[in-house]
C-alpha cells in the first residue's frame, strides 16, 4: 500500500486562491480533499495545477498527456531579461552545463503560458525522468541566472553553485490549485490539512500578489502646521501603536514616559493596502518616538511580530541609535543640502574611498575627541589648509556607510555595513545626537567636500540589516528572503537578506537615497552586494535617481556570496567594482599574469564588463582584506609596515597602471602613502588599524607625490586621452609584446583618431631587465617621443637630469615604467 501523501505547503496567489502543494504526485483517483483552519473543508473549486504555479516554483513541469516537459523562466524574475536582446539556454546535467550556450537546440523562446509571458523550453519528457538531474538558465553572455531564494527543488554543489533538481516525483501534478468564495485577511493565521484529520497542517503563506502591495502614500512622521501625522505600512499587523515622548530618557526609565497612540489601518477603494496611521493635533518636531507592532504569531508562519520590541521607523529621519528612539524632524527645518556643485562626468572621477573616523580621528587639526569621532571633525580637517585628500588631487570621496548601523556605543568603531536606518545619518557621528544635530553636521560636510572640488559618493548598504532587525518586526515575510523552509536566506554572509524586490523595500531603497540627494547634496552611491538587490530593481532605482539627478554617480558592488552580475550590468546605466582588476593587478606587479590580460585591463575591460570605459572602477585596495601593501609585500606574515625596496617599486608599478587604465580610478585612503594594518586581514571594528597616520605620508612621502602627479596627469591635458565616455576605435591602441614575459607596451591614440597627441606607456613587472621590440614605426613616430614619467617620478616643466629615450628596442630595467608622449 503506497504511503499517505503530506501537505509540504500553501500559498494564496490573491486573497480568494491558493496553491496547495504536496510531496509528490497525486496517486488517488478521485481529488484530495482539503481543510482551511477554522473553516473547515476548502470551500470553492479544486483542480490540478501543473503549468504556472509548478513553473514559478520549480522551473518546469511535466504535460502527461502528450508526454512532453516544459522548462519555464518567467520574465519578472532572473534579472532584466529581455527576450529581443537576450538568449537564454537551459543547461544541466544532461547537456554538459557549458556546452548548451549558443546551441539552438537548447534556446528558451518567448510563449504566453497562463496570460502570462515567459520563455519555455519543451521537449520529451523521457530523458528527464529516471533519476535526479540538475538544471539552471544561463544567457548566451554565460551568466548563470540564480534561481529564486525560495525555489523548493534548489541545492548546493560541492562549489557552492546553487542549481536546481529535477524531481521525477514532482512532475507539476502535485499541485493543486483552490478558489474560495470569500477573501481572506493577511493578519489572520491560516492553515491548510487534510480533511480527514490525518498527517500535519500547514501555514498558508501569502504568495508573489503580497510582496506586489504597495502604497504611493508619504510614509514616516509628517509634521504639518500644528499636528504630526504618523504613517507606517505594515500589511500582515493586527495593530500598531505609536509611542511619543518629549525626552529622550524614557530609554532608559521605561515607557513611563511616553504616552501610546493606536494608529488605525487605513483603508482604501482598492482594498487594504497595509498602511496604518495616526494623527496627533501638535506639531511634534524634536519628540522621540517609536511602534509596537503585533500580529500573526501562531509559531508556524515566518513572521517576526513581537509587540514587547520597540520598532524603529523605517522613515525615520534622525535616531538616537540602532535601538531608536526615532526623532520627529519638520522636514521644513531639514531643508536641502549644497547643490551648487557641479558633479564631474564619470569619466573625469578620480575616486578615494574613505571612512569617517579614519579620516579625521588622528589628523593635524584642533578637535576634541568627540568631534574627531564623526562629521565635524571630519570637516575641520576637509576644510584644513593641510587636507591630505586635496594635496592629493582626488575629485571624489566615497565615505563608508552613513546611515544608522548597529554599534553599541558612541566610541565603538564600526564600518557601518550592519544598517538599522535608511534615512538616519550615523548617531555617533554627531555631537548631540539627541537634538539630530548630525542632520545639520553632515548637510555641512558636504558642502566642505565641495568646496574642495570633491564629489561625494555615499557607501549604501540595503541588501541586508543589522542588529536589532527593526524590519524583521515590522513584516518579516514581506521585507526578507526566506527559502523554502521558511528560513532567512543569508547570501549576505550577515544573517539575513532583504527582499529588495518586495515593491515597498524598493521604494524604502529609492526613497532613502532621493532623500540624501536632496537633504544632503550627494553626487551619487556605492551599492554595497548590489547582487542581492538584483539587475531588475537596479534598473528601477537608476531611472528614479536620474530623475531627480541627471548627472548622479551609481556604482555597483556587483557580486555576493551568490553570485556577479556585472556582465548583467553593462546594458544599465552602473558602473562596477572590477575585482578581476584588483586580484589580476596584484599579481601582474610581481611577474605573474598574461599582457594580453593586462592590456584588457587597460582598455578599459571592454564589452563583457564594461560597455562603456566608465563602467568599470578600476582599483586594487578597499576596506576588505589586507591593504595593497600588505598583499604584495615581500615582508614575512603578509606585515608590510616597514615596505621592502620592491614593495615600494611595486606600489609605483600599480600606481601607473591604474591611471593608464581607461575607467574610473578608486583608491583606498592612505594607499598613496603605503598604509598597513600589519597584515591584520579582517579590520572592520579596529579603529586602531584603520586610522590613518598621517605621519606617515612625510615617511613614504616620494610615493604619495608619485600618487599625486599621476593625477594630475591623469586629469590634465594629456590625460584626456584616457578620460573616455565612449569606447575608443579599434585602431586607437596598439600594443607590443616582449617574447616570453609579461611586460608589454602600449601606444594610445595609435590611429589618431583622436587629434595628434599620442602617449607611448611601456611596463616591466618582472625581476629581470630586457628589451621590447617596438619596432621603427614606433621608435620613429614624427615629432618624436617626450618622457614625462618613470617608475620613480615624473619629469615636469624644469625637471633636471636624462630622460630615457625611445628607441626601436626599448630596454626596461626590472620592475620599470615608463611614459612618453607624442605632441604629433
Amino acid at each position: 500500500m503506497a504511503a499517505p501523501h503530506r501537505i509540504v505547503r500553501a500559498w494564496l496567489e490573491s486573497l480568494d486562491s491558493g496553491i496547495i502543494e504536496l510531496d509528490r504526485d497525486w496517486s488517488g483517483r478521485t481529488h484530495p480533499r482539503f481543510t482551511l483552519g477554522k473553516q473547515g473543508p476548502v470551500p470553492g473549486a479544486l483542480a490540478p495545477a501543473p503549468g504556472l504555479p509548478a513553473a514559478r516554483a520549480y522551473g518546469y513541469f511535466f504535460d502527461n498527456a502528450d508526454g512532453k516537459v516544459t522548462f519555464v523562466l518567467p520574465l519578472d524574475h532572473g534579472g532584466a531579461i529581455d527576450p529581443a536582446r537576450d538568449t537564454v539556454y537551459l543547461a544541466g546535467d544532461f547537456n554538459d552545463w557549458q556546452q548548451a550556450i549558443g546551441q539552438e537546440e537548447w534556446q528558451l523562446v518567448p510563449v504566453q503560458l497562463e496570460g502570462e509571458r515567459v520563455l519555455s523550453w519543451s521537449g520529451d519528457a523521457a530523458r528527464f525522468l529516471g533519476w535526479t538531474q540538475r538544471f539552471k538558465f544561463v544567457t548566451g553572455e554565460h551568466q548563470w541566472l540564480p534561481p529564486p531564494p525560495d525555489a523548493p527543488n534548489a541545492v548546493r554543489d560541492e562549489h557552492g553553485n546553487v542549481n536546481r533538481i529535477i524531481d521525477p516525483a514532482r512532475t507539476g501534478w502535485h499541485l493543486w490549485r483552490f478558489t474560495l468564495k470569500e477573501p481572506l485577511s493577511l493578519a489572520e493565521p491560516w492553515k491548510v490539512g487534510w480533511a480527514d484529520g490525518g498527517g500535519e497542517a500547514v501555514p498558508l503563506l501569502p504568495g508573489r500578489f503580497f510582496y506586489e502591495l504597495k502604497t504611493e502614500l508619504q510614509l514616516g512622521s509628517l509634521v504639518r502646521g500644528e499636528e504630526t501625522m504618523f504613517r507606517l505600512f505594515a500589511p500582515r499587523a493586527r495593530s500598531v501603536t505609536l509611542h511619543i515622548a518629549r525626552e529622550p530618557g524614557f530609554a532608559h526609565d521605561g515607557r513611563a514616559k511616553a504616552q501610546g497612540f493606536p494608529l488605525s489601518r487605513r483603508r482604501d477603494a482598492d482594498g487594504d493596502a497595509g498602511v496604518w496611521e495616526v494623527t496627533l493635533d501638535q506639531n511634534l518636531h524634536g519628540w522621540f518616538y517609536w511602534y509596537s507592532i503585533d500580529g500573526v504569531r501562531d509559531g508556524t508562519a515566518p513572521n517576526g511580530f513581537d509587540p514587547r520590541v520597540r520598532v524603529l521607523d523605517p522613515y525615520a529621519l534622525a535616531t538616537l541609535g540602532r535601538e531608536g528612539p526615532g526623532i520627529v524632524l519638520d522636514r521644513a527645518w531639514v531643508g536641502r543640502g549644497d547643490h551648487s556643485f557641479k558633479t564631474p562626468a564619470w569619466q573625469e572621477l578620480v575616486i578615494v574611498e574613505a571612512h569617517v573616523r579614519d579620516l579625521a580621528a588622528l589628523a593635524p587639526i584642533k578637535a576634541t575627541d568627540l568631534e574627531r569621532r564623526g562629521f565635524t571633525g571630519l570637516r575641520r580637517w576637509v576644510e584644513s589648509p593641510d587636507f591630505h585628500l586635496h594635496h592629493l588631487g582626488v575629485n571624489a570621496v566615497e565615505l563608508q556607510p552613513l546611515h544608522e548601523f548597529d554599534n553599541l556605543t558612541g566610541e565603538e568603531y564600526h564600518w557601518g555595513y550592519m544598517t538599522n536606518n535608511f534615512f538616519a545619518p550615523e548617531s555617533s557621528y554627531a555631537l548631540e545626537p539627541e537634538k539630530a544635530s548630525g542632520v545639520r553636521e553632515l548637510q555641512a560636510l558636504v558642502a566642505a567636500f565641495h568646496r574642495r572640488g570633491m564629489a561625494v559618493i555615499l557607501d549604501v548598504v540595503f541588501n541586508h540589516v543589522g542588529e536589532p532587525a527593526h524590519l524583521m518586526f515590522v513584516d518579516k515575510l514581506y521585507y526578507f528572503e526566506l527559502d523554502a523552509n521558511g528560513e532567512l536566506t543569508n547570501w549576505s554572509g550577515c544573517g539575513n537578506d532583504v527582499r529588495a524586490r518586495s515593491a515597498m523595500a524598493r521604494r524604502l531603497i529609492i526613497e532613502s537615497c532621493l532623500h540624501y540627494l536632496e537633504a544632503y547634496g550627494v553626487d551619487g552611491f556605492r551599492f554595497d552586494l548590489a547582487e542581492l538587490l538584483g539587475v531588475e530593481v537596479l534598473r528601477d532605482i537608476e531611472v528614479a535617481l536620474k530623475r531627480a539627478k541627471p548627472d548622479v554617480i551609481l556604482i555597483a558592488e556587483p557580486w555576493s556570496f551568490r553570485g556577479h552580475i556585472a556582465g548583467a550590468l553593462r546594458d544599465t546605466g552602473w558602473a562596477s567594482w572590477n575585482d578581476g582588476y584588483r586580484n589580476f593587478v596584484r599579481d601582474y606587479v610581481r611577474g605573474n599574469g598574461e599582457p594580453e590580460r593586462m592590456e584588457y585591463f587597460l582598455r578599459g575591460s571592454p564589452w563583457y564588463f564594461a560597455k562603456w570605459p566608465a563602467q568599470t572602477i578600476n582599483y586594487t585596495e578597499s576596506h576588505d582584506d589586507r591593504t595593497w601593501i600588505d598583499v604584495i609585500t615581500e615582508q614575512p606574515d603578509h606585515n608590510g609596515f616597514h615596505p621592502a625596496a620592491n614593495d615600494v617599486r611595486r606600489t609605483h608599478l600599480m600606481a601607473a597602471l591604474l591611471f593608464m587604465s581607461l575607467g574610473v580610478p578608486m583608491l583606498s585612503a592612505g594607499q598613496d602613502f603605503l598604509r598597513s594594518k600589519h597584515g591584520v586581514n579582517n579590520t572592520y571594528q579596529r579603529g586602531d588599524l584603520n586610522a590613518l597616520d598621517y605621519r606617515r605620508l612625510y615617511r613614504h612621502l616620494g610615493t604619495h607625490v608619485y600618487f599625486a602627479d599621476w593625477i594630475a596627469f591623469r586629469r590634465g591635458q594629456h590625460g584626456r586621452l584616457l578620460r573616455q565616455w565612449t569606447r575608443p576605435s579599434e585602431g586607437f591602441f596598439q600594443f607590443v609584446h616582449a617574447p616570453g614575459s609579461s611586460a608589454l607596451a602600449a601606444v594610445y591614440n595609435a590611429d589618431a583618431s583622436q587629434g595628434p597627441v599620442r602617449l607611448l606607456f611601456a611596463v616591466n613587472p618582472t625581476l629581470a631587465d630586457l628589451n621590447l621590440p617596438l619596432g621603427e614605426d614606433i621608435a620613429r613616430t614624427p615629432g618624436g617621443w617626450d618622457m614625462l614619467a618613470d617608475q620613480e617620478r615624473f619629469y615636469l616643466s624644469g625637471t633636471h637630469g636624462a630622460k630615457k629615450p625611445v628607441e626601436a628596442s626599448l630596454w626596461l630595467p626590472a620592475l620599470s615604467c615608463g611614459l612618453w608622449v607624442n605632441e604629433g
